[in-house]
């Protein structure tokens, strides 16, 4: 019989760092500006990605420094997960926090880091680069994630 694979196994408290930084999925939806309303406190997704993703291939350019290079960059750990409620429902830090496994086109279990892209789920068709807008631009950028990739829990 196989063995489990380590995300079935390990709490992501237990997983090692490496386990834990191949949970991601590549999909660049946490690297998007969000707009928060002052009065209810709801977060708007845009579809202006953070100065430092390459949205081609949705990777941060200066990971090791992004939390420096761009201060508004929340740092992304199983003690702050529950914490961070503007996860997309698609994402495997929150999936797994919630009991949940991961979808089937994460590349953990389809093998391919572009699953995530032709299941539609990543921004890297569809994203602007947060230097092609201004700040007071934003407001007019807000989308619905699942407008742009057309899912509405990310398995369809």
């Amino acid at each position: 019989m196989a063995e489990k694979a380590f995300w079935v196994k390990k709490t992501l408290d237990e997983m090692t760092e490496e386990e834990w930084e191949s949970l991601c999925d590549g999909c660049g939806l946490c690297c998007l500006i969000k707009l928060e309303d002052e009065d209810t406190e709801e977060i708007a997704y845009t579809d202006v990605a953070c100065e430092l993703l390459n949205i081609g291939i949705c990777k941060c350019s200066d990971y090791p420094n992004r939390h420096k290079q761009v201060p508004t960059c929340i740092p992304l750990n199983p003690r702050n997960i529950k914490e961070i409620g503007w996860l997309p429902v698609t994402c495997a830090y929150r999936r797994l926090d919630e009991g949940q496994g991961l979808l089937p086109w994460h590349p953990l279990i389809t093998g391919d880091p572009d699953s995530v892209h032709r299941a539609g789920v990543s921004i890297r068709d569809w994203a602007v680069p947060e230097g092609q807008v201004t700040e007071k631009d934003l407001p007019g950028h807000i989308r619905s994630i699942m407008e742009k990739n057309g899912k509405t829990n990310g398995d369809e």
